[in-house]
């Protein structure tokens, strides 16, 4: 496993195929989720294709640093081999009410689906502990990373780029 320190936070990857994480979660926990914003994620949508999923709460600094790199990504890549998923699991009140959220997600220029985690349905049912945190599958629905805290965009690129060849 890689470590690295940031200012900010502990940050880690857990790399390809990694043995702690292979085959522990599937795409079909996002099916819990009671409300979308920017439309909503079925087996369709994912089939075949690489999927981020971005765990985040919209008012968190080390989530706002991931930011810019998933839009540049998302802007970047063909969208019929990438998908980016927003799992939004607020960390305070304000963060939960969806007029705020809403906001953010204009602000922010985030304009993927976003699952609205409220109740942490979502976050739960991936064992996730920090914002922000990135899981990263396979065009075959397959865990392949796990990347957890800021400053780690060139790892998140180099692993999509490489999913997205493989077939």
């Amino acid at each position: 496993m890689l470590k690295i320190v940031t200012a900010a936070c502990i940050a880690f990857v857990l790399p390809l195929g990694s043995a702690a994480w292979a085959g522990v979660a599937t795409l079909s926990a996002l099916t819990h989720a009671a409300s979308w914003v920017n439309g909503k994620i079925d087996q369709r949508d994912v089939a075949g294709k690489v999927v981020l999923v971005d765990f985040y709460t919209f008012d968190c600094i080390n989530c706002k640093h991931t930011e810019p790199n998933l839009r540049a990504l998302y802007g970047s890549t063909k969208r019929r081999d990438l998908v980016i998923v927003g799992v939004h699991s607020p960390e305070t009140g304000y963060e939960r009410d969806r007029a705020n959220l809403l906001a953010s997600l204009k602000e922010q220029g985030i304009v993927w689906p976003v699952a609205v985690d409220n109740d942490f349905t979502v976050w739960n049912s991936y064992g996730i502990a920090a914002w922000p945190t990135q899981l990263i599958f396979d065009r075959h629905g397959k865990l392949r990373a796990t990347v957890v805290g800021e400053g780690q965009d060139r790892q998140i690129d180099a692993t999509v780029q490489q999913l997205m060849a493989e077939h």
